[in-house]
């Protein structure tokens, strides 16, 4: 059994290569600091990412980024609707040897990588979706009534446009709970603008540089959830993810009239894997409440809906997450 002292040691040393592997994604991926740590931490928790926004807001350049970074070997996916699994997985074809003998012989997809890029994965049909999703959560495929595993570790950073809905196929519930954050990707503000102009179109670009090797990863993954979460903590995330449960006794009455489903188990896991990789990324040893607050939206939006009266009234998820955060603090700082 690892001593305090030693797993302190180990958190110490990962945190300096955690700010150092920051640094570099930051001089390519240009003033986004919120959506680079989401996205090392969906990574730290081996995990997987929904990044949403805007074409040319520089979502595959983050991915690319982020393979080099971490030293993962990336693939990229455009989506289409006519995409079939087998695009994505693999296929079997029978193959002729030299002496005329003939063998089926397995030509893996490129979802066979460590960091796959989904861009648009919403314009794939349900049929290629729920192929994804088997790698996704089993990091295995299945081809020709044989399972092939996807050797580890294994990320999906799928994109999706929230504006352009034809021709799209949205992603089902089932799929979008085993992304563990939402990343949204704003329109940067005019002097991150600028440093992105001047940065990316003269005759030299910042290149990045592999901080880390698959294993060191694995590593950091295993360190991660060895990090101590204080009692404290932990209540906080029960008592705010059952908050947004309709049926349960300590919601309140607007999530009661809003809310159509909340949250289920695995977002109380995402939480509590997800507040130590914040904590690790800004360099403390523990969570804190402060990491709860800033994580329960990309945690939790994806994993709610909103009832059909609260949608025709234009009520917003992201304003009812904040609300309920700050009901809680005032209901914790007056126990």
């Amino acid at each position: 059994m690892t001593e305090p002292a030693d797993l302190v040691a180990e958190i110490e040393a990962l945190k300096d290569r955690l700010a150092t592997a920051r640094t570099s994604i930051t001089r390519r991926f240009i003033g986004q600091e919120r959506v680079v740590d989401l996205a090392l931490s969906a990574l730290l928790c081996g995990g997987h990412g929904l990044l949403v926004g805007l074409p040319g807001l520089g979502k595959t350049r983050l991915v690319e980024t982020l393979g080099t970074v971490m030293g993962l070997a990336a693939n990229r996916i455009q989506f289409t609707p006519d995409l079939m699994p087998a695009d994505i997985l693999g296929s079997e074809v029978l193959e002729t040897g030299a002496d005329g003998s003939r063998a089926f012989k397995f030509i893996p997809g490129p979802v066979f990588c460590q960091l796959l890029m989904a861009d648009e994965i919403n314009r794939a049909s349900p049929r290629t979706q729920s192929a994804l999703l088997q790698a996704m959560q089993e990091r295995q495929v299945s081809v020709a009534g044989a399972d092939r595993a996807l050797e580890p570790p294994f990320h999906v950073l799928a994109t999706q446009n929230p504006i352009e809905q034809e021709g799209t196929y949205p992603l089902p519930e089932a799929q979008l709970d085993r992304f563990l954050v939402q990343i949204d990707v704003p329109y940067p503000d005019r002097d991150t603008e600028r440093a992105i102009l001047l940065a990316t179109t003269g005759a030299a670009e910042e290149e990045a540089h592999a901080v880390f090797a698959p294993d060191e990863l694995i590593a950091a993954q295993h360190l991660l959830r060895r990090m101590p979460v204080g009692d404290a903590v932990m209540e906080l995330i029960l008592d705010l993810v059952r908050a947004f449960r309709p049926e349960d006794a300590s919601a309140s009455e607007r999530v009661r009239e809003t809310v159509a489903w909340g949250p289920g188990p695995r977002a109380a896991q995402a939480l509590m894997l997800t507040v130590r990789a914040r904590a690790l990324i800004e360099g403390r040893l523990a969570p804190n409440a402060e990491d709860v607050a800033a994580l329960a939206e990309p945690v939790l939006i994806h994993r709610m809906a909103l009832n059909f009266a609260a949608r025709a009234r234009g009520d917003s998820l992201g304003a009812l997450i904040q609300e309920t955060i700050e009901t809680l603090d005032r209901t914790r700082a007056a126990a």
